[in-house]
């Protein structure tokens, strides 16, 4: 499964707090204080966490991302989500383009941008939690907002035995028979899904989403209406799914299922998320978090040119994309 984090532009290029010319963005954001000051010996801070009746916490960010410092303002501001974190967590950041050193739960010695690159980070801010063990508990491929952020700590700080899916099902109760929004040109039932990868030669794109969900409809009712995006749109098959729901398919690989179950095959655990297939019916690359209108349309270019086959760091992609839209002289509002 490739796991997305959202990213900023040209970030290993910046200095804290400068200002990429032709861009809007935040630049480099003050982590809380109460943030761990490690060492990067993750044998230690997990020991350490564990003897203090915490557990470990990773945060991969960049300078100049704008979700990282959404992260920092939205909900870490918020004295729940604050008070929750240092109570149940030590919390350690480590920079997507750094070069500390870090010593990893084998023992393996690598500087933060390899280690980052290992654990195939290729979005910020990606939120890793462990267990007592130090085995992964719950892992966030991007910017959640507070109330799903407030689900992600009470499951990852519990022994619950359930899976991150099935607590927040639990939790919320979400409508398995409501209705999600679709495009003009997505495609309609039946999903018969190896036929249509075969007449079109396209790309399939699964939109997995949810009824009552505010990113799902701020995407149908504004990001997709840009003009940017129905063009990028176009180089797929795309259809939306009620990742709750009973609507029976037949699978990019030729099985027999329900949008259901195949979202819980595939871990999809937030709405919306994306999952890219190329036309062999392979999947290549998927979105797990909330995306404005930028970073949507990069991910559906990477895609659709097959810019992953060569670049397997989206980020390199985006900044080579960014100096491109600079080149052009287009301006870009990274959260609009």
């Amino acid at each position: 499964m490739l796991g997305l984090m959202l990213i900023g532009l040209g970030a290993q290029a910046r200095q804290p707090g400068a200002l990429e010319p032709g861009l809007v963005n935040p630049g480099h954001e003050e982590k809380p204080a109460w943030f761990k000051n490690s060492f990067l010996d993750l044998r230690e801070d997990l020991a350490e966490a564990r003897e203090a009746g915490r557990r470990l916490l990773l945060y991969f960010y960049q300078d100049g991302c704008p979700y990282c410092a959404k992260l920092l303002k939205d909900n870490l501001s918020q004295a729940d989500i604050a008070a929750r974190m240092q109570r149940d967590f030590d919390v350690i950041a480590v920079n997507l383009w750094g070069d500390r050193e870090v010593i990893d739960l084998e023992g393996r010695e690598r500087g933060e941008k390899q280690f980052a690159v290992d654990q195939r980070v290729m979005y910020t801010p990606t939120l890793v939690f462990f267990d007592d063990q130090g085995g992964v508990r719950l892992r966030i491929n991007g910017y959640y907002p507070p109330d799903e952020l407030r689900l992600a700590l009470s499951y990852a700080a519990s022994d619950d035995p359930r899976s991150f899916r099935a607590f927040v099902a639990a939790q919320r109760h979400p409508r398995a028979d409501g209705p999600v929004a679709r495009e003009p040109g997505f495609l309609r039932p039946p999903y018969l899904l190896p036929a249509r990868l075969r007449h079109a030669g396209r790309p399939l794109a699964v939109f997995f989403e949810e009824p009552d969900c505010p990113a799902c409809d701020e995407w149908h009712h504004d990001v997709l209406k840009r003009p940017e995006l129905v063009d990028s749109l176009k180089a797929f098959d795309a259809l939306s799914l009620n990742m709750w729901s009973k609507t029976p398919l037949i699978t990019p690989d030729g099985r027999k299922t329900r949008a259901d179950a195949w979202a819980r095959e595939l871990g999809i655990e937030h709405a919306p998320s994306i999952v890219f297939f190329d036309t062999d019916g392979k999947e290549v690359f998927r979105t797990e978090a909330w995306l404005k209108a930028f970073h949507l349309n990069v991910v559906l270019q990477y895609v659709a040119t097959g810019a992953w086959r060569e670049q397997p760091e989206f980020q390199r992609f985006v900044d080579a994309y960014a100096d491109r839209l600079r080149a052009r002289g287009i301006e870009v509002d990274l959260m609009k």
